[in-house]
């Protein structure tokens, strides 16, 4: 198991660019919240698990990846610059992390929400 949260949200996206979304919820602690800009806030892991598996459809209909472009942080939070390639753009965001226990407690994402939105070639 990680020991900081810096190791708990490496791990996060080493699966997360497996491509399974699933697979993630086993990091998030029980009472755990989710906000994302364009989904909106998800409160608890089962809760989670259903926004990951839209996850997974959303990103194979907009064949959209996420990379991880740098990580910092120490024992309980952690941040992640990202930016998600899509064939014709990228979308550059950032997300914020809380770890207790080793498990995800909090997780927000920022980005520009009319650049996931727009049309392609736009």
């Amino acid at each position: 198991m990680p020991s900081t949260a810096r190791e708990l949200i490496e791990q996060f996206w080493e699966i997360q660019n497996a491509g399974d979304y699933t697979r993630l919820i086993e990091l998030f602690s029980d009472d755990a919240v989710l906000e994302d800009p364009l989904y909106g806030t998800v409160v608890g892991k089962k809760n989670i698990a259903v926004f990951m598996q839209t996850m997974n459809e959303a990103t194979a209909e907009q064949q959209v990846h996420f990379e991880a472009r740098e990580i910092c942080g120490g024992t309980d939070a952690a941040w992640c610059k990202w930016e998600a390639m899509m064939p014709d753009r990228s979308v550059e965001g950032c997300g914020i992390y809380k770890v207790a226990d080793g498990k995800l407690t909090y997780y927000r994402d920022y980005y520009d929400t009319s650049a996931f939105k727009q049309a392609p070639n736009n």
